[in-house]
């Protein structure tokens, strides 16, 4: 037995962990360890300091509910979701395969069933009118039918399902599938950016960042079909004015979009249209999923 200092610690930690039989168990929590050791060398870290780390963590738990992920919204706005969605991309999305983007915390599982046309907006339908048309490919342009594409976002006031009205009521969120030529249409309307939840303590801890804590306005995006890569993209719309500032990292130049009058093939012509094509990735079946978000609900604890 020895006594410890600043940096025997570390190395005793993980000693004590060496034995973990899952090797990538291992392998994560070693590395975690010595970043953490190291992080509070290099700031010195205080007494007070962890205690109000372990305070703000014990918070951020406790506001989760099975309508809100307040665990998945630090990583979001620390920029650790977007890293880990980049890292992802780039070990397995085609070079002709569209980019993808965050699924973030306000995903639900299944949502309602739509035919080709109808509209998302069900209950709140305030707001300009827009249609969504495109086609499904592979990353060689050949189409893809039946694909089912899964889309929600917030109404025009700024505010998703579960924070506009009675979280159970799902709208501005649905399922379309892909035709015989892989080609989709739908209608929506033109969602507003918002600012993050503000009432918990990751928005306290944007505002001491003095961070603006807005997302600019878009459209969530999942794409699956049998035997490619399930696509998590989102759509940004050009003219908000946070489109350069997402304070999750999401926007990528190639998912930003914008809607036009008499857009070439728009099976609404009399709507504003934004016309947009998804490649998929083939799958090749190595690692994990795509997903760098969750359903709230799915995150909750199993009761005993």
């Amino acid at each position: 037995m020895q006594d410890l200092d600043r940096n025997s610690v570390t190395n005793e930690a993980l000693a004590q962990m060496a034995n973990t039989p899952d090797p990538r168990l291992r392998e994560i929590m070693a590395a975690a360890t010595r970043h953490l050791h190291d992080f509070a060398r290099e700031v010195n870290l205080q007494p007070d300091e962890w205690l109000a780390g372990i305070a703000f963590l014990t918070a951020v738990g406790q506001a989760c509910t099975p309508f809100r992920q307040e665990f998945i919204l630090l990583s979001d706005v620390l920029g650790l979701s977007r890293l880990v969605n980049v890292m992802h991309d780039a070990e397995g999305r085609e070079a002709a395969g569209t980019e993808t983007s965050l699924l973030g915390p306000f995903f639900r599982e299944k949502a309602p069933e739509f035919a080709a046309g109808e509209s998302i907006a069900v209950h709140d339908t305030q707001g300009t009118e827009v249609v969504i048309f495109g086609q499904v490919t592979d990353g060689e342009g050949k189409p893809i039918a039946d694909a089912e594409i899964d889309i929600w976002q917030t109404n025009a006031a700024g505010l998703y399902d579960l924070q506009a009205r009675d979280a159970t009521v799902m709208d501005m969120r649905g399922r379309f599938r892909t035709d015989a030529d892989g080609r989709y249409h739908m209608r929506t309307v033109k969602p507003a950016g918002y600012s993050i939840p503000m009432d918990g303590p990751v928005g306290k801890m944007t505002r001491l960042q003095n961070r603006h804590g807005f997302r600019p306005a878009h459209i969530h995006v999942l794409v699956a079909a049998p035997g490619y890569r399930e696509l998590v993209t989102a759509l940004y719309f050009a003219d908000d004015p946070n489109i350069a500032s997402d304070t999750v990292f999401g926007v990528s130049k190639s998912l930003v979009i914008a809607e036009a009058m008499g857009l070439a093939g728009s099976p609404m012509p009399a709507l504003p249209g934004i016309h947009y094509d998804f490649r998929l990735s083939r799958d090749t079946a190595e690692g994990s999923g795509g997903r760098v978000g969750s359903d709230p609900s799915r995150l909750m604890p199993a009761a005993e």
